[in-house]
């Protein structure tokens, strides 16, 4: 079985990332075979409630001293693959998707990553910023990624509520393409996370 998460990246409330988050689980779960060994799990940052990084030692030496610590690194070894949905907050991602990036080190390694961005110029320039996070950490980034609009993917009336996310149908393709890619480094890389013959 092949597990991914979808991420929703923002913590803020009135958010619309929880929207789009659910709209990828429905494609997802409707586009994968029946017959076909993936799961798609919706892990949100807000329900998880993960402080400003607060280990004493860095995330690459593996000792974890907090127990808020330990759970997310259980829980992201759990998975095989990532689509991280995000917002663009000035030309980066949320302070807390990268706060819980941050928090881990080798729970990220050897694993794939999509991207489903939305904001004004569709959220891409958060994106860039997040490819080069997490190839720090040893994640392999797919090309294909969706690229929402805040006023051509979302039914709003008063900026200070979230809306409706009401998705252009041309976005499902984009959307195939990077599940398609997704699956498949995912599943590429599952050899170099299985343990050497020396670790037993």
């Amino acid at each position: 079985m092949s597990r991914i998460a979808i991420v929703v990246g923002s913590t803020r409330p009135g958010r619309r990332g929880d929207q789009v988050a659910r709209w990828v689980h429905e494609q997802a779960t409707a586009r994968t075979p029946q017959d076909a060994d993936t799961e798609y799990t919706i892990v949100d940052l807000a329900e998880i409630g993960l402080p400003l990084l607060d280990e004493p030692v860095p995330a690459a030496i593996g000792d974890y001293r907090n127990a808020h610590t330990r759970r997310w690194a259980d829980l992201i070894a759990s998975f095989d693959g990532f689509i991280f949905v995000t917002p663009e907050y000035n030309h980066a991602i949320p302070a807390a998707l990268k706060n819980a990036i941050d928090y881990l080190f080798a729970e990220w390694h050897d694993k794939a990553a999509g991207f489903v961005s939305y904001g004004l110029n569709g959220g891409v320039r958060a994106v860039e910023q997040l490819r080069m996070t997490l190839a720090e950490v040893k994640v392999a980034c797919v090309r294909s990624q969706v690229a929402l609009g805040l006023f051509t993917d979302f039914t709003i009336t008063d900026m200070a509520e979230p809306g409706t996310f009401t998705p252009a149908e041309h976005h499902l393709s984009a959307l195939e393409r990077m599940l398609g890619e997704l699956t498949d480094w995912s599943g590429a890389l599952a050899r170099l996370r299985e343990p050497s013959p020396a670790q037993g």
